[in-house]
């Protein structure tokens, strides 16, 4: 993940979480929101069945902020962006995700809050599951 040409969060072998938070979010959904992404089970086991999670592998998590996952397009052609929680309420508890991934073990990149980041991914699989807590 690249801003401004510069390099700010990379990961190998892992997940990619795009964090997205409204206004009732809390320290509460980001702590659930940790757990469950670090005991996800998305990765294949020895019988190629998804039954092994991040942990287990001791994969790595990219934490990418992401308010446009709350654009609401069902009316016209520009989404609306009301349901994102604004960034001083937002970053706090993106951060709090990753305070509570690393308390866990987990080895976290990030990218820079309320940047303009180019993110660059392969998506192995690929697997993308929507997580709403």
């Amino acid at each position: 993940m690249t801003v401004d040409g510069e390099t700010v969060g990379a990961i190998g072998r892992g997940l990619c979480a795009l964090v997205g938070v409204t206004h009732d979010d809390g320290p509460a959904q980001a702590e659930a929101l940790a757990r469950k992404l670090w005991h996800l089970r998305v990765f294949p086991d020895e019988a190629g069945a998804m039954n092994r999670s991040a942990a287990d592998e001791g994969l790595e998590i990219l934490v990418v902020s992401q308010f446009t996952l709350y654009g609401d397009a069902r009316k016209g052609r520009r989404p609306s962006f009301v349901a994102a929680a604004p960034g001083e309420v937002a970053e706090p508890l993106v951060d709090a995700v990753v305070t509570a991934l690393r308390a866990r073990g987990a080895t976290v990149a990030t990218g820079r809050f309320g940047a303009d980041m180019s993110v660059a991914l392969v998506n192995d699989g690929p697997v993308t599951i929507l997580l709403e807590l």
